[in-house]
């Protein structure tokens, strides 16, 4: 399943390169982190209220969308989602108060 991340940061790699008045993602890496990180913030909001909601449909839907802006805001700041899911990796198994403590040391 990962494959279809990879696949997609690739195309959204490309993208940084194309005309901003023919592709969408071309149009927000023009407008710059805060145009992106809007969009982040949007998306990420409207998956809150699909979630609270309770619509099985919208969740998906609305997180999907959430994936694609979170994943062209990593592009922007040169990384991937391989960067992602080796820190998921190196906290498979951590107990999540042991993760947060080891961030306060």
């Amino acid at each position: 399943m990962d494959s279809v991340l990879q696949q997609l940061a690739a195309v959204l790699e490309s993208r940084k390169r194309g005309d901003p008045a023919k592709s969408y993602v071309s149009g927000l890496y023009h407008g710059g982190i805060d145009a992106i990180l809007k969009k982040v913030g949007e998306e990420a909001t409207e998956t809150v209220i699909a979630a609270k909601d309770g619509d099985r449909d919208k969740i998906i839907y609305e997180t999907a969308d959430l994936w694609f802006h979170t994943l062209v805001m990593l592009a922007h700041c040169g990384l991937g989602p391989d960067d992602v899911l080796k820190e998921l990796e190196r906290r498979f198994g951590l107990s999540g108060l042991e993760e947060k403590a080891a961030r306060r040391g």
